[in-house]
């Protein structure tokens, strides 16, 4: 299998380098490919392959970013080129939830403040997950997406195509304790920060974060 990782947080520790491990652990991977069309200036992960435009893949993974879909960057037109043109399983992560949304024909806003706690996510088909959130974007339209789950701050939190395998979830999955670690460690978030965050309550499977309503 050949993952391709649209990897928007490839200038940080915490989840770029240990989140994108994270998130690549629940996938049968054989070769991962990073993307980071963002920046040329990213970490050494010293793991998976690095390329400057997208290769042919199995499955696609779009991540978190610190950019923002409100605040339109050219090389935002890429991902969303990728976006309309894959056919193979697509999962966006917070600001790869929102880009989705926006190339699917959404509405994305900005808050005044960002979001940043622990909340439990609601599917519609009844199932629950308690995960991670931080973001100050918010879909207000979902577009041609389906909205699958919700959260009590976050009337679209999860999202699927009704006829392409393309799932998208504004918190994060990848958020587990090793991950929240690393951040602590290596600054990315304080002591205060860290003790926020109750270990219990985080999700430690991707697969089961995006099969809400899926």
């Amino acid at each position: 299998m050949r993952l391709l990782v649209v990897d928007l947080l490839a200038e940080r520790e915490a989840f770029g380098r240990a989140g994108v491990q994270e998130i690549i652990n629940h996938f049968a991977a054989d070769e991962v490919f990073l993307w980071s069309p963002h920046t040329d200036q990213r970490l050494d992960y010293g793991y998976g392959i690095v390329v400057e435009n997208p290769v042919e893949a199995d499955a696609i993974v779009v991540t978190g970013s610190r950019r923002n879909v409100t605040m339109w960057e050219a090389w935002m037109d890429d991902v969303v080129a990728l976006v309309r043109s894959a056919e193979v399983p697509m999962y966006g992560i917070c600001f790869g939830h929102q880009i989705i949304a926006h190339a699917f024909g959404g509405r994305i806003i900005r808050s005044t403040e960002d979001s940043h706690f622990v909340g439990e996510v609601k599917g519609s088909d009844g199932s629950t997950v308690f995960a991670s959130f931080a973001h100050q974007e918010h879909v207000v339209d979902a577009g041609e997406l389906e909205v699958v789950a919700s959260a009590a701050h976050c009337k679209i939190a999860a999202c699927q195509h009704p006829s392409r395998p393309i799932y998208t979830v504004q918190y994060h999955p990848e958020a587990v304790k090793e991950v929240l670690d690393v951040a602590l460690a290596c600054g990315d978030m304080s002591e205060n920060e860290r003790s926020a965050y109750e270990d219990q309550l985080l999700t430690t499977d991707v697969s089961i974060a995006f099969g809400l309503g899926a």
